[in-house]
C-alpha cells in the first residue's frame, strides 16, 4: 500500500523556472481533513504535517517527501472536491490571461502564498488544473519519484486540448528547457526532462459529449499493489469504481476520483 521506494538523497528547493509546463504539485481539497488524513493514510500510506497556508490545509509525505496539499473547504470556499494537478510556470499573471483569452476560466487568484503565486483554473471544456509561480516543495525529480506516477486528461478533443495547453503552457516553444508534446497512438503524451508526466486522450469526437462525464484530470499514484490498496479503500469509506492487476480508480470518502497504478512512466 505503499509508493515504490525513494533512494534517500538531499533534497534542494527549486523553482518553476526549471521545469515550467510541467506538472509539480497535486492537491485535494476535503470537506473533514482528519476523515481525509486516515484514508489517505490506510491507502497510501502517506503522514502529514501541518501547512503554512493555514490550520485547514496539510502536506502529505511519502518516503520523507512532501508529495501533496489537502485543503479545507474552509480554505478553498465553494471548490468542487476533487484531485487537482499543478503546472509550473514562471509567471502566474501571465498564464492566467492566457487562459482568459483563449476561452478557458480563471477561478480564483492568480494569488500570492510565499514563497509564490498560484491560481486555479479551467480549460475551454471545463476541466481544472492549477498553475504555480515560485519555489517548490522540494527538488522535482524527487517528488516525481515518490509520487504521482502522472496524470492523464479525459477530455473530448486530445488534439484541440493539446493546443489550448501548449498556448497558455508554453508547451513545445521555442523556449528552451519547455516540455515535448508527441502523438503516440491515440494519445497525446507531455514529456519533460525525458520523462511522461501527462497523457491526454480523446473521447468520442464526433459525438455529443456525455453528461455523466465531464472533462477531467485525473491523478494516477504509483503503489507497489494495487490489489491491497484497493481493499484498503473499501476497508475506509472509500469505493473502487475499476480494477484490474497493474491499476484501480478509487474514490474517497468525500467522492474525490483519483488512480493507483504499478506502471511507471518513462
Amino acid at each position: 500500500m505503499t509508493q515504490h521506494p525513494t533512494p534517500a538523497r538531499p533534497t534542494e528547493v527549486v523553482s518553476t523556472d526549471s521545469v515550467f509546463g510541467a506538472p509539480c504539485w497535486v492537491s485535494l481539497t476535503s470537506r473533514d481533513l482528519a476523515a481525509t488524513e486516515a484514508f489517505y493514510t490506510a491507502v497510501l500510506g502517506w503522514q502529514w504535517r501541518s501547512g503554512k497556508l493555514s490550520d485547514r490545509f496539510r502536506i502529505a509525505v511519502a518516503n520523507g517527501t512532501p508529495v501533496a496539499g489537502i485543503a479545507g473547504m474552509a480554505v478553498m470556499g465553494h471548490a468542487a472536491v476533487a484531485w487537482t494537478p499543478y503546472f509550473a510556470v514562471r509567471s502566474a499573471d501571465a498564464v492566467a490571461g492566457r487562459v482568459q483569452e483563449r476561452g478557458g476560466t480563471v477561478a480564483v487568484g492568480p494569488i500570492s502564498f510565499p514563497p509564490g503565486r498560484g491560481a486555479l483554473l479551467a480549460d475551454r471544456d471545463g476541466a481544472t488544473f492549477g498553475i504555480w509561480e515560485g519555489k517548490l516543495f522540494t527538488d522535482w525529480e524527487t517528488w516525481r519519484r515518490a509520487a504521482p506516477a502522472f496524470i492523464r486528461l479525459h477530455t473530448r478533443d486530445a488534439f484541440d486540448a493539446a493546443i489550448f495547453y501548449g498556448e497558455v503552457l508554453d508547451w513545445a516553444s521555442a523556449t528552451p528547457g519547455c516540455c515535448e508534446v508527441r502523438y503516440e497512438g491515440e494519445e497525446v503524451v507531455l514529456r519533460s526532462h525525458g520523462d511522461i508526466v501527462a497523457r491526454i486522450e480523446s473521447g468520442a469526437v464526433e459525438s455529443a459529449p456525455d453528461p455523466t462525464i465531464r472533462p477531467h484530470w485525473q491523478v494516477h499514484f504509483s503503489v507497489t499493489d494495487v490489489a491491497a490498496c484497493a481493499r484498503a479503500a473499501e476497508l475506509n469509506g472509500g469505493s473502487v469504481l475499476r480494477e484490474s492487476p497493474e491499476e484501480a480508480i478509487l474514490r474517497d470518502p468525500d467522492g474525490a476520483q483519483f488512480t493507483v497504478t504499478s506502471r511507471l512512466e518513462r
